[in-house]
């Protein structure tokens, strides 16, 4: 199952040797890692990244990794540590977490001021070798597997503009001289926001299935791999 998952300790050192260990996991062939990345709560309330390890996916901006990083930071945000780039782009596409609102909450509260997180997207079938060396480490296991609910969101948002710019049309129609102006005024916009977020979709749409594509190239080398070690 693809997850997300977000292991907190109580400093840095825990948290890179956590991601240590994760990567060791799937080089065992107990967990695949897609991406990792390692965080931490300054004391301002800000969240710092301090490493990350993008794997196949070439870079954490616009995934639910980065994403997730983005939400962890909350009102405060995220400080641009030694991932510079992650942190300049994470705010971008927020729906790329493709989590629950309560999966953020918990791990906001669950990674305190000078503590750190390992943060990875992971597809795993069982739990018990992470939580098992994570806990072994000191670590604080939160999981979520990925789901598309951000689409259904995003499809309502979509079916609502389409539904404004139908009945500005109408009234359009139907209206005064003097009024045609502003509601042709009103028609473009709305257009223009559709089609934005037509493109937007389109494009994520694109991201998913391309990112999709390379997990399951991934798992197949993997298990190629495998086999062929196998006696």
């Amino acid at each position: 199952m693809n997850r997300m998952l977000v292991v907190v300790f109580d400093n840095e050192a825990k948290a890179y040797e956590g991601k240590q260990t994760l990567w060791q996991l799937d080089a065992e062939g107990s967990v695949s890692v897609y991406a990792s990345s390692v965080v931490a709560r300054n004391p301002d309330g800000s969240v710092e990244v301090k490493q990350e390890d993008p794997g196949l996916l070439g870079t954490l901006t616009g995934t639910p990794v980065g994403a997730l990083i983005g939400l962890i930071g909350g009102p405060t945000g995220a400080a641009i540590g030694a991932a510079a780039g992650l942190a300049a782009g994470m705010f971008t596409d927020l729906d790329n977490a493709r989590i629950g609102d309560d999966f953020i909450d918990d791990v906001q509260k669950g990674l305190v001021r000078g503590q750190a997180a390992l943060v990875a997207e992971v597809e795993e079938d069982w739990t018990t070798p992470v939580d098992s060396r994570m806990e072994a480490l000191g670590g604080r296991v939160f999981r979520r597997a990925l789901s598309d609910v951000h689409d259904a969101a995003n499809d309502e948002d979509t079916a609502a503009i389409k539904a404004d710019l139908a009945q500005t049309k109408a009234e359009h129609a139907e209206a005064r001289a003097e009024r045609k102006a502003k509601l042709q005024e009103r028609m473009n916009q709305l257009d223009s926001k559709l089609q934005a977020r037509l493109q937007q979709a389109k494009e994520r749409r694109e991201a998913h299935k391309a990112a999709a594509q390379a997990k399951v190239a991934f798992l197949k080398a993997k298990a190629a791999v495998a086999h062929a070690k196998s006696p």
